[in-house]
């Protein structure tokens, strides 16, 4: 077999120009930077969405708040389901191809919603494109990357999801700073404080009660969200240029174009192909009489149920840090803690910065020297005592100053500045940490990676959805402190799961891993 494989690949053109691994990367993570734009342009546009209808706003309760952020949630997981299975069946680049068209008519759907039904609707189509990306894009990346490199290229989808969320707060501090903060015209106050026509912050207003207002800038978060339609014309346009999975085509037997479509991403000086098409070849010649495996097989096979519990506890706990309420309700936390909403939406690109610094950190440094599992034990252990730390500073420094969810008196600047301080370094631990789509890409085998990554994908939105739906309540009812002391509790649970249960992955390639998995866990 050897011979016959070295010779098709001696004969076998590329199947197009050569297209650089990075240049490959940097175009399907646009998917990514979609996925994080998003999730983080909302924590911005809730403070404007609060508004009066007759300030242009939606008037959101905290419920209806928690809807707009979580049903994201919802259609990520419907997303990365389907999308899994889709990826399965027609091809990773296809794919993402659908989902750039998905994200488009998500972001002008959202940005032209006349009211918050509508707006339900297309964030749960904008969700759905969240959870396809973060089910294809990954695969995509460690069936097209070479051993060598593949941790670091992975990684660089983690990256553009961050990016996508500090691109997001800077657009928002931007569009906030021309719009002003949250503003409303005052046709009358009850309580005599402020004369008909004034334009006041809308963080003053709130609490009068009877207040009526005849105007405001509301409308302000519809230009957060229509920029999203710019990189999903972008990711569309780029990835039509660039080459289909070659494992994918090795799974579904299609060798010539495996071999074409790998040769467009390798460097023959440095990458040995006939090894690696010899590789899949022998993997799948061991696998032919199963052909694809449906979630119902891989359940029946007990090293393949184990990967899939084992994959769907990382996606959760990867929720369960928390992150999620940094990344969607800053603001609103921020506005807790003392600050207005103006400075909140502004600072938020402080915490912005300490996530894009810290999944730099993880990508370039410590994903390519540390083990996964060693990874995974530093960022839940880093996020448990940040955790633990925030719960201190609002039972000690800010609740007392507050009664019924409203501030009564000051709060200290120095504990405000502190819970940004700790939020900071949350996401900087947290995101430098980050090694659960690296696991995704690497941990399940071949012929339902598609499939059993869509089901764990799946379980991460829907955490995610109940996350971001408790959140506001959470706050408004167990107080700041209680809140981030749960959080904690789950994340010291997370440490020894990383310790005692999850397999590393890092020196293997993806050939290597499903043999060793299938002895050690069968």
């Amino acid at each position: 077999m050897a011979e016959d494989i070295a010779e098709l690949v001696a004969s076998t053109p590329a199947s197009g120009k050569k297209r650089s691994l990075v240049a490959l990367a940097l175009v399907c993570t646009f998917g990514s930077l979609l996925f994080g734009y998003d999730t983080g342009v909302i924590a911005g546009a809730l403070p404007y969405m609060e508004l009066p209808k007759q300030a242009d706003g939606l008037f959101l309760n905290p419920t209806e708040t928690g809807l707009v952020g979580g049903l994201v949630a919802i259609g990520a997981a419907l997303g990365a389901f389907f999308g899994g299975r889709l990826s399965d069946r027609y091809g990773r680049r296809h794919n993402i191809l659908l989902l750039a068209m998905v994200f488009f008519i998500g972001a002008l759907g959202c940005t032209f919603s006349p009211n918050v039904w509508m707006l339900y609707f297309f964030r749960i189509v904008v969700g759905f494109g969240v959870g396809g990306a973060s089910a294809t894009v990954p695969v995509y990346l460690s069936e097209n990357a070479p051993k060598r490199i593949r941790g670091s290229l992975i990684s660089i989808d983690q990256v553009m999801i961050v990016f996508g969320q500090f691109l997001a707060y800077a657009m928002n501090a931007v569009i906030a700073a021309m719009s002003s903060g949250p503003e409303a015209v005052v046709r009358n106050d009850p309580s005599g404080r402020y004369t008909a026509g004034s334009t006041q912050s809308w963080d003053v207003l709130k609490h009068i009660a009877g207040l009526a207002v005849s105007d405001g800038n509301g409308n302000t978060w519809r230009y957060m969200l229509v920029l999203a339609s710019i990189p999903a014309v972008a990711l569309w346009i780029g990835m039509r240029r660039m080459p289909e999975s070659s494992r994918w085509y090795a799974a579904n037997g299609y060798w010539v174009e495996a071999i074409g479509a790998l040769k467009q991403v390798r460097d023959e000086s440095k990458d040995d192909i006939v090894a690696e098409i010899t590789e899949m070849a022998v993997l799948e010649d061991e696998e032919r009489a199963t052909h694809h495996w449906s979630l119902r097989e891989c359940w029946n096979m007990r090293w393949t149920r184990r990967l899939l519990v084992i994959g769907t506890l990382i996606c959760l706990y990867n929720q369960l840090t928390g992150v999620n309420t940094a990344m969607y309700y800053l603001p609103t936390i921020l506005t807790q803690a003392g600050f207005s909403s103006a400075n909140a939406i502004e600072l938020n690109v402080v915490t912005g910065l300490a996530s894009l610094i810290g999944i730099l950190i993880g990508a370039f440094v410590l994903i390519p020297r540390l083990p996964r599992r060693v990874m995974g034990i530093y960022q839940t252990t880093a996020v448990s005592v940040c955790l633990l730390a925030q719960s201190i500073i609002f039972y000690m420094f800010i609740e007392p100053h507050m009664h019924g969810g409203v501030v009564t008196t000051p709060i200290p600047a120095l504990a405000s500045w502190m819970v940004l301080v700790i939020v900071a370094l949350f996401l900087l631990f947290n995101q430098s940490g980050t090694i659960c789509w690296v696991y995704m890409g690497e941990l399940f085998p071949a012929r339902a990676r598609g499939a059993c990554q869509g089901v764990a994908v799946a379980a991460l939105w829907i955490m995610n959805a109940i996350i971001t739906f408790v959140f506001p309540t959470m706050i408004a009812s167990l107080g700041g402190g209680t809140t981030y002391l749960v959080f904690a509790i789950i994340n010291i649970t997370g440490i020894v799961f990383f310790a005692k249960f999850v397999p590393e992955t890092k020196y293997e390639s993806l050939e290597e891993l499903e043999i060793r998995f299938k002895k050690e866990f069968s």
